[in-house]
């Protein structure tokens, strides 16, 4: 997708990958990424109105503030004047990518990620979260479960998979 129309705070914005724009203030920190609403998607061909499969992630930036705006009121023969101002609360956000929901790997590197991963790893343990892994790890054999361990530690580094397989492993010792 070339283009995309997003929800942000309640206002449209017509958004490109890289481009950097303001927006009402977001209760987000500087550096946190997040996805706003895509309302329409195109450039490629027809555009789609409220895609299910385009998502638009942007980058907080920074929080700014807005210029000032100066207010007055004069009321002519009364000796009425009153002055305010005005200062928009702004985040500056910075579109990221505007795609599909997960980046599709190149087959040369779904290759080398299975090269990569041991011979004696679970079918598709690759794609399983951290709570299908607590619960499938104990119908493993203790090869399965180290390599598994191996995987999490050199790729994944899941803090809750890896305590999962080591409880697993040091039950089994035990026993």
């Amino acid at each position: 997708m070339s283009y995309a129309i997003i929800n942000v705070g309640g206002k449209q914005y017509r958004v490109r990958e890289g481009e950097r724009l303001l927006v009402d203030r977001l209760a987000l920190e500087d550096g946190a990424t997040f996805t706003p609403t895509v309302l329409l998607a195109g450039g490629d061909g027809e555009p789609q109105i409220a895609p299910s499969g385009v998502v638009v992630t942007a980058k907080v930036l920074a929080q700014t503030k807005g210029p000032k705006i100066r207010i007055g009121k004069y009321k002519q023969r009364t000796g009425y004047k009153r002055h305010t101002g005005f200062r928009a609360s702004l985040t500056q956000i910075q579109i990221e990518s505007i795609g599909g929901a997960k980046a599709k790997r190149e087959p040369a590197k779904q290759q080398a990620a299975a090269s990569d991963a041991p011979t004696a790893l679970p079918d598709g343990y690759a794609d399983l979260t951290v709570a299908e892994v607590k619960d499938a790890v104990g119908g493993w054999d203790a090869e399965a479960r180290s390599a598994a361990l191996e995987y999490e530690r050199g790729h994944a580094k899941r803090k809750g998979a890896i305590a999962a397989l080591e409880s697993a492993i040091a039950a089994e010792e035990e026993s």
